[in-house]
């Protein structure tokens, strides 16, 4: 694939990416972070349940890398994790649905952050689900969200009958999040509703 990037997106530092025949045929989009930040950052190297996968930890390097992407509105740092997460979910047979973000919070930032994590990693995915409330998770403390009423709804017209789904977000904590839509999902009768993540909290 073609090189687009030169410089490491989370450092800046110039990308020396040696090219090889497998870089040129293979699949693999071309880097975009330098070996040092990619040091930086922690992989996930077990999961608490099959139901959920997550790849990294959340670290200082990965608190920067949020921020920048989601409150500084970088876009471009969808980039990032694309080939971690193409791995991950292109041979899935769910229906991948991203978490979606609430039309107010949507005009702040000016771009969708799980449907871009998505898009950069060229996967298809449907919007079944409406945020119904602007409070965001990372507000609120650990009581707090593990009582909050329901987030979601379901889109007009969405049929959820023996639908295997995969839901989609950039970082889980209590899994407050994941669990409405899930309850929703199941309720609205989905099949099974599995969850992947970017980040683990």
């Amino acid at each position: 694939m073609k090189k687009e990037i030169y410089n490491c997106l989370l450092c800046g530092t110039p990308l020396n990416e040696n090219v090889t025949w497998k870089s040129l045929l293979g699949s693999d989009y071309p880097d975009t972070i330098c070996s040092d930040c990619e040091g930086e950052l922690e992989p996930v190297t077990e999961s608490d349940s099959h139901e959920i996968i997550s790849l990294y930890q959340y670290n200082d390097k990965m608190k920067d890398y949020l921020h920048r992407y989601k409150f500084m509105h970088d876009v471009i740092l969808a980039k990032v994790f694309r080939n971690q997460i193409r791995k991950h979910l292109y041979k899935r047979r769910e229906t991948i649905v991203p978490i979606p973000i609430h039309p107010e919070k949507l005009k702040e930032r000016t771009f969708a952050h799980i449907d871009e994590l998505l898009k950069a990693a060229d996967l298809s995915f449907k919007q079944y689900l409406e945020k119904i409330t602007t409070e965001t998770q990372g507000e609120k403390s650990r009581d707090e969200r593990l009582n909050t009423p329901q987030l979601f709804k379901l889109k007009q017209n969405v049929d959820m009958k023996n639908k295997e789904i995969l839901l989609v977000d950039d970082i889980i904590t209590t899994g407050t999040t994941i669990q409405h839509a899930k309850n929703l999902l199941i309720q609205e009768g989905a099949k099974s509703v599995k969850a992947f993540t970017l980040i683990r909290g």
